[in-house]
Formats: structure tokens, C-alpha cells, sequence
């Protein structure tokens, strides 16, 4: 006995009866909900504007370095020296 394909027959017949089905079924919701996106300062929180200026941009003194802050160095290669004579003297401390 042969099983005959009932998905594949399904699908055929769905192929060609699906251009004869109103319009309205295929329809989204009428309704089209627009979340405009909130630009605000990161450090103040106030609205966002061209002209905003915060503390930080008025020129606040900066205090010292947060947790996980990240700085520029003062001359290009500094933070570099400062690694490599940071090893040099570690070595010389672990050969004694």
C-alpha cells in the first residue's frame, strides 16, 4: 500500500487558492506605534541639545580616577616606558 503525500497535496492546493482569498486576511494591525528614541547627556541626564553644556563640559575640575577610568597618557609612549622600566625592575628584584 502507498502512502499518499497529504502535505504535499495540502500545499498544492493552498499555492493556487491563496491569490483567490480577500485582502484582509493578510492585513496587519491598523494601528503603527512610533517609540522616538531619547537623547540625553550620559553624565547630567538632561535632554540632549546642540548647545547642552554640563558640568563635566564646563570645564569641572576632574577629581581623581574612577574605578575602571581610562586616561591618556601625558607624551605619546609614556604608559609604555613606564611598563617596560615596571618589568626591569621586577626582574631585577626576582634575580637577587
Amino acid at each position: 500500500m502507498h502512502h499518499v503525500p497529504w502535505v504535499g497535496l495540502v500545499a498544492l492546493v493552498a499555492m493556487f487558492m491563496l491569490p483567490f482569498l480577500p485582502g484582509w486576511l493578510f492585513e496587519g494591525p491598523r494601528t503603527v506605534k512610533h517609540w522616538p528614541r531619547r537623547h540625553v547627556c550620559g553624565d547630567c541626564g538632561a535632554p540632549w541639545t546642540d548647545w547642552h553644556t554640563c558640568g563635566v563640559e564646563a570645564g569641572a575640575a576632574a577629581g581623581p580616577p574612577l574605578r575602571g577610568e581610562l586616561r591618556r597618557a601625558g607624551r605619546p609612549g609614556a604608559a609604555a616606558r613606564q611598563l617596560t622600566a615596571s618589568r626591569r625592575a621586577l626582574s631585577r628584584s626576582t634575580d637577587r
